[in-house]
C-alpha cells in the first residue's frame, strides 16, 4: 500500500508547487514537525479564556471590549501604553493570533510577550514592550526586536551586503530606513516556553526565533503595546502543545497534506487508502 501510495502522489504532485515571489515568503524559514503539526489542526473555539485581554495589567488609557477579546486605545498625548494577555503560560508551545490593522497602528505599535509585572504606561513615544528586561517585542513598523531597551537588529533576517548576527543567531541584513517590510494586519505570535524562544509568522511564513534565552518556568503573557489614539488590537489564542513528540500518524498526515498541497487538500478522497484514513487526511481534523 505505501508502495501504491507514494506512485499516487507523485503522479498528482508532478514537481510540487511552484515557489512564491512574494516578499514575506522569500524571508521565510522552515518550521519544526512539532509547530507544523499543531497548526495543522484546528484553532481553539471562539470565547476561550487565554484569548482575553487582562482587565488589570492594563495601561487606563486601554479601552476593553465586553468580550475582552478587543482593546482599544484612546486618543492621549505623550502616552505609551500597553496591555497583557489575563493568561500566561510557563510550558508548552502556544500560538496566538493577533489582528492590528496596518492603518491603525502608527509609530511603535509592539507585539510580544511579558512577565507579569512589566510596566505597561510610560510618558513620551517609545516602544514600550521591550523597553525594560521583563519584556520582548518586536515592533511592526521598523521591523525592530526589542528588548531591555535595546533594539537588537531587525527582524525577519533580510537579505543584505553587509551583516550581522541578531537574536537567535539570525542573521539581521543592514538596511537604510524606510526599507522596512510591510507587516498586514494578522500576525501569529508563536511562544515555546519550553526552548524558551519567541518567533512571529506572518500568512504563513515562519519567520523564525526571534528572541530566545527566554526565561524558563515564569508565566509569560501576550502583549502589545501602542501610541497611537483608535488603535484597535484582537486576540485570539490558536493552540497549544506539550512537549512530547508529535504523534508518527500526525506527521504521516502532514507530510501527505504538504505533497498534495494547497490546490489538492480536498483530493483524500481518492487516495488508495481505507475511508478511515482518507478521513483522518482532511485538513484541520
Amino acid at each position: 500500500m505505501g508502495l501504491l501510495l507514494s506512485v499516487w502522489m507523485s503522479e498528482m504532485t508532478g514537481d510540487g508547487p511552484a515557489s512564491s515571489s512574494s516578499a514575506l515568503e522569500t524571508l521565510a524559514v522552515p518550521t519544526s514537525s512539532r509547530l507544523s503539526v499543531m497548526l495543522h489542526y484546528c484553532p481553539i473555539g471562539a470565547g476561550d479564556t487565554r484569548s482575553h485581554w487582562s482587565t488589570s495589567h492594563c495601561s487606563p488609557h486601554f479601552l476593553l471590549s465586553p468580550c475582552r477579546e478587543q482593546v482599544t486605545r484612546t486618543p492621549v498625548e505623550q502616552s505609551s501604553d500597553g496591555v497583557r494577555a489575563a493568561e500566561g503560560v510557563s510550558s508548552g508551545l502556544h500560538v496566538w493570533e493577533v489582528l492590528w490593522s496596518p492603518a491603525h497602528r502608527g509609530s511603535h505599535a509592539v507585539i510580544g510577550v511579558s512577565c507579569a509585572n512589566c510596566p505597561l504606561q510610560a510618558s513620551g513615544y517609545s516602544a514600550l514592550l521591550g523597553g525594560g528586561p521583563q519584556s520582548w517585542g518586536w515592533e511592526l513598523g521598523t521591523n525592530q526586536l526589542w528588548h531591555g531597551a535595546q533594539s537588537l537588529g531587525r527582524y525577519p533576517a533580510v537579505p543584505s551586503t553587509t551583516q550581522g548576527v541578531g537574536a537567535g543567531g539570525l542573521e539581521i541584513g543592514s538596511k537604510t530606513p524606510g526599507s522596512a517590510v510591510e507587516i498586514p494586519e494578522r500576525v501569529l505570535l508563536v511562544l515555546d516556553a519550553d526552548a524558551g524562544t519567541l518567533a512571529y509568522m506572518v500568512g504563513e511564513s515562519f519567520f523564525g526565533v526571534a528572541f530566545e534565552d527566554l526565561p524558563h518556568g515564569v508565566e509569560l503573557f501576550p502583549a502589545v503595546s501602542s501610541v497611537r489614539g483608535g488603535a484597535s488590537i484582537r486576540l485570539r489564542y490558536l493552540n497549544g502543545a506539550t512537549s512530547d513528540p508529535p504523534a508518527l500518524m500526525a506527521l504521516c498526515s502532514l507530510t501527505i497534506q504538504r505533497s498534495l498541497g494547497p490546490q489538492r487538500k480536498n483530493l483524500t478522497n481518492t487516495l488508495p487508502i481505507p475511508l478511515v484514513l482518507q478521513q483522518y487526511l482532511l485538513p484541520n481534523q
